[in-house]
């Protein structure tokens, strides 16, 4: 039975780390260079995170500095950040792009956590897949006579309880994430 809580509780810990990672991308009101992680370029033939081929630095609130290590990618990180759905307008002066962040409206906050639910509802699912693969294990082991019937019924209640902990964190995480986001 306690292998089954640490198999658990290693895939339901990986689920929160996704959750994390998915949520340092989303813009705040506090601008992160979180949000450039997932704006690729092609660089020598690979799609490459911008993060990997320059230096983000944020000096003010609202102004980012990205500096290419490679002067020549330079109209392709501005492109690709042109192309995201960051609504950024990047301007260059031909070593580095700046980026001057208009403060978020109402409504793109709204949209915002609309996103942010969604992540959280997909993760939730991840959650219960999790438990319904050790749910079919489990009895599987049943009725293969390897646990009795009574161990049947304390294993999958106690699969039960670790999954709702594990929705109620999710649950917590959106909340302080959606605090963050409608923060002025």
């Amino acid at each position: 039975m306690e292998d089954y809580r640490a198999f658990l509780d290693e895939k339901m810990s990986k689920v929160l780390l996704s959750l994390d990672n998915e949520y340092k991308t989303l813009r705040t009101g506090r601008i992160s260079s979180n949000i450039f992680d997932k704006i690729f370029i092609q660089y020598h033939g690979q799609k490459t995170p911008i993060t990997q081929v320059s230096s983000i630095r944020i000096p003010e609130a609202r102004l980012v500095v990205i500096q290419p290590w490679d002067k020549s990618i330079l109209n392709k990180i501005e492109q690709a950040i042109l192309n995201s759905d960051l609504s950024m307008n990047p301007s260059s002066d031909g070593s580095v792009i700046r980026i001057k962040v208009p403060a978020l409206t109402s409504e793109r906050r709204q949209d915002i956590v609309k996103h942010a639910k969604k992540i959280a509802e997909e993760h939730k699912i991840s959650t219960r897949n999790i438990r319904q693969d050790l749910n079919n294990k489990v009895k599987k082991q049943e009725k293969e006579s390897e646990i009795t019937e009574d161990s049947l019924k304390r294993i999958l209640d106690d699969i039960q309880k670790s999954t709702d902990v594990y929705i109620k964190k999710i649950d917590s995480i959106l909340e302080s994430k959606i605090q963050e986001i409608m923060e002025v």
